[in-house]
């Protein structure tokens, strides 16, 4: 077999690589003969970006690239392109100050022309490496997949050159039948030119697989820059325990993307990946889960693995994730805080359980508490983030002063400064019941072009703020900018409670059984 497949990571943050990673050992273990390569632009200087990839043509003329493209949206609540995203649009939406309104317009404008030139960029890369690729091997084929793609594939299709395959979620399933010469068309992708892709094609269920340890040994002979993330212990480096999340959140793409059904890669492998990474020197590890435990259903292959973790004796190291707290037990409490778990993400939205049952989250969130002084109990003393998207779907007063409460009896659990509020507001994606719900109310229009935040009345919509709270939200947002710049979210909930008060906490742990846009949502 001469097939030559060089992986080529698309310009993203500093964030391992998981996804090539994976993807290539995977190859590796089925076609033992194929020759492979990762080539990793995170790590390359931006000038460097386009001789960096020739060179590596040059050297490895490869007859398939696969590119990873990560990131395309640009709304976050920290620095990103050209400042802080989420502060320039509340400058430019809601400040009074002409001045300020002016600051935010032009910190937009910095923010969408490194946008599109970062759309524009990949896209010529893309292009780049095939038209060289080509001078020694005409018939060399482009796979484009990764999470910006698996949301965006129907825009990207008009933009990538005739005959790229685009992938749409997990691509192991593809690259098989591609390596094997076999029909792939009914994998979740398409190819530019040639096929449209399937309705719903995001929806439909990914192969089945299960994973067994990655080889790092054979990884590190592929990928030279694999030792960068490995320098000093500075970053987190990436382990999955499994695929899927069996939730129904109504602005997440996970479910969709990943699949609702989920997939537990066994614990003795898991605990086999670790050590490898372990011997090399790895004490951080980010389980990359949509959920570490997603579902009460999964807390045994939770305990299996955190007991497994202990067994092998890497008692010096230290992991974090995103974890559903409703399903911690006292002894899963135990276990994470014995096996290094400092730090964890947990994503609740609203501190309301009204809000929560409209979002679709399945949250109980007088059992989150319950477990959270479980996990206190047991010794953590970390940090923890808590994401809230205020002005969700219903949100009034009430329901704010609710998160409040909610939030302040989560300091006194855990201590107000080990409790980090991060507040996002809610990005409205392709292919979730929120969009079908903006479709249904006239908030967006079917056919609307979801990259095209360049249009401001666009970027609002898709920023999901929307009045008659939305101002209340933006003044609110940036006076905590005013006030205190580097602990934003903190300022926020302060605010906040200036201006509205705190809820007793129990009205913020009850809610009525329906409501009109649950029955919307659940329509969608």
């Amino acid at each position: 077999m001469n097939d030559r497949i060089l992986y080529v990571r698309l310009p993203c943050n500093p964030i391992f690589p998981i996804g090539v990673v994976y993807l290539a050992d995977h190859v590796h273990k089925l076609f033992p003969d194929v020759a492979q390569r990762i080539f990793d632009l995170g790590t390359i200087p931006p000038l460097d970006f386009g001789s960096a990839l020739d060179r590596c043509i040059d050297e490895f003329k490869p007859t398939m690239i696969v590119y990873s493209w990560r990131d395309i949206q640009i709304y976050a609540p920290v620095g990103g392109r050209g400042g802080n995203p989420l502060q320039n649009a509340f400058e430019f939406y809601y400040a009074r100050n002409p001045f300020t309104r002016l600051r935010g317009a032009l910190g937009g404008l910095r923010m969408v022309s490194s946008y599109l030139t970062e759309l524009w960029r990949n896209q010529n890369l893309i292009q780049r490496g095939l038209k060289r690729a080509r001078r020694y091997s005409p018939q060399v084929r482009t796979v484009v997949g990764g999470g910006a793609v698996s949301v965006f594939y129907e825009q990207l299709g008009k933009v990538l050159p005739q005959g790229t395959i685009i992938s749409v979620g997990e691509g192991e399933a593809l690259l098989e039948k591609l390596l094997r010469g076999q029909d792939f068309s009914n994998e979740r992708c398409y190819v530019v030119g040639e096929t449209t892709p399937r309705d719903r094609l995001i929806h439909e269920q990914p192969a089945p697989l299960e994973k067994t340890a990655c080889n790092y040994d054979y990884i590190a002979e592929i990928w030279s820059d694999f030792d960068y993330y490995l320098q000093e212990g500075d970053f987190y480096i990436g382990v999955q325990t499994k695929r899927g999340c069996p939730h129904n959140c109504c602005y997440c793409v996970y479910t969709v993307v990943e699949g609702k059904q989920v997939r537990i890669n066994p614990a003795e492998e898991v605990v086999e990946e670790m050590r490898q990474l372990y011997d090399r020197g790895v004490r951080n590890f980010w389980f990359t889960d949509a959920q570490f435990i997603p579902a009460r259903r999964f807390m045994g292959d939770a305990i299996e693995l955190l007991q497994k973790i202990m067994d092998a004796g890497m008692t010096d190291i230290h992991w974090a994730s995103y974890i559903r707290a409703d399903n911690l037990t006292p002894e899963l409490c135990d276990l994470m805080v014995k096996t290094g778990m400092n730090y964890f993400e947990i994503g609740i939205t609203s501190g309301s359980q009204e809000l929560v049952r409209k979002m679709r989250m399945g949250y109980n969130l007088r059992t989150v508490l319950q477990n959270c002084r479980d996990l206190k109990a047991a010794g953590f003393n970390d940090l923890v983030s808590i994401n809230y998207s205020f002005n969700v779907i219903d949100e009034t007063f009430d329901t704010i002063r609710q998160t409040i409460a909610y939030h302040r009896e989560m300091e006194r659990i855990f201590g107000a400064d080990k409790v980090e509020p991060a507040i996002f507001f809610i990005g409205l994606q392709p292919h979730t019941h929120l969009e079908d719900y903006a479709f249904k109310n006239n908030i967006l229009k079917r056919g609307y072009n979801p990259l095209a935040i360049y249009f401001p009345w666009v970027a609002k919509k898709l920023l999901w703020n929307p009045e008659p709270l939305g101002s209340f939200f933006g003044e609110v947002c940036l006076e905590a900018w005013r006030r205190n710049p580097n602990d934003f979210g903190r300022e926020v909930m302060n605010i906040l409670e200036e201006r509205l008060g705190v809820a007793p906490l129990e009205e913020a742990l009850t809610a009525p059984i329906d409501s009109k846009a649950t029955k919307e949502l659940t329509a969608v």
